[in-house]
Parts: C-alpha cells; sequence; structure tokens
C-alpha cells in the first residue's frame, strides 16, 4: 500500500498477480521475522545467533565445522567466522582445532549457550501458535504446502525433492528455526 499525500493508504496496483503475491510474502516474512527477533530480545541473540545454537545443540557432542553450520543456517550467512567469534566471546561457545587439519576448527555448544537456549525453547515454541493464530490448521497446511511450492519454483526443486542448478551442484539444505531438538 502506498500513502498519499494526507497519510491514508490507497490501493496499489501491481502488474501482476505474481508482483503481488511476491510483494505480500516478502511483507509477511519481514513482520513474522521482526516478531521473532523481539521474542528474542531479552536474552540478547539475534535470530541468526539463536539458529547456530540450535544448530550446534543438535550436533552435540560431536560439534562441527565452520562450513557445515553455514550449511544448516535458514538464511546464508556471508561472515559466518565472525559470527561464531561474537558467540564465542559470549562464552555460548567454543572452539578447537583438528588434531589431523589444524586449519579446520570444530565448534560445541557451551553450557552457557544450553542454559540460554533452555531458557528460549517455551517461548520460541510457542510463537508459531502466537503468530498464526488467525489460520486455521486447514489454511496452515495450504500455506505451508504453497509456501514449499513457491520456495521450489525460486530454487529449482520439484515437489519430489531437490534438482540439480546448472552447475549440477545440488542445493544446500537449510535448518528451519524450530526444528525440535534432540536430548
Amino acid at each position: 500500500m502506498a500513502a498519499n499525500s494526507q497519510g491514508s493508504e490507497q490501493a496499489q496496483s501491481f502488474s501482476s498477480p505474481h508482483e503481488e503475491a511476491l510483494l505480500n510474502l516478502m511483507r509477511s516474512a519481514d513482520c513474522l521475522h521482526r516478531a521473532m527477533q523481539q521474542r528474542l530480545k531479552s536474552s540478547g541473540l539475534t535470530i541468526t545467533q539463536y539458529n547456530v545454537l540450535r544448530i550446534l545443540r543438535a550436533a552435540r557432542p560431536s560439534g562441527l565445522i565452520c562450513s557445515s553450520i553455514g550449511r544448516m543456517m535458514i538464511t546464508p550467512e556471508p561472515d559466518i567466522t565472525r559470527l561464531l567469534a561474537r558467540l564465542k566471546a559470549q562464552a555460548f561457545l567454543c572452539q578447537q582445532r583438528d588434531l589431523q587439519d589444524r586449519r579446520v576448527v570444530w565448534s560445541h555448544i557451551t553450557d552457557l549457550g544450553l542454559e540460554v537456549l533452555g531458557k528460549l525453547d517455551g517461548i520460541v515454541e510457542q510463537a508459531p501458535r502466537e503468530l498464526l493464530h488467525g489460520l486455521t490448521r486447514e489454511e496452515l497446511y495450504s500455506l505451508t504446502r504453497l509456501l514449499k511450492k513457491a520456495r521450489s519454483c525460486a530454487t529449482g526443486e520439484n515437489q519430489t525433492g531437490p534438482q540439480p542448478s546448472v552447475s549440477g551442484k545440488l542445493p544446500s539444505p537449510r535448518s528451519t528455526l524450530l526444528a525440535p531438538h534432540p536430548e
């Protein structure tokens, strides 16, 4: 919607239903992202930092190397090394060099990182119900199906699984923010 000179909203004209759907999807994603970030605010973590800690919690006890964490992120992080360094400075993770290849660094979640996640688990598990409370179960299933279909159009994946890109490589898998963690 665009605002006129009096500040009220007026109907937006779109060049196609595709454009309208895409812009609504992007606005909705941003709105939901900000709402999730607000829920994490008291912990001092960003959604990206929270996602890294969730990934590392699921990788216990062996931990993960930087590139593996990057492949599992919901949103690719261009500077994963710096992100991990910030979490290490907060004592949420520890790192150690690989014994066979000193270039490789393994990251492990610390007890403090586990404690922070434990305090956020209930908040994060409740968030989808709170944020999407106006949708019926059928609408949620339809929304999920349509979002998967839209994502497959954008990534070149079909409904039966990922398809190789022009380079012949499969797309990287992404973890979910709310994926269950093993205990």
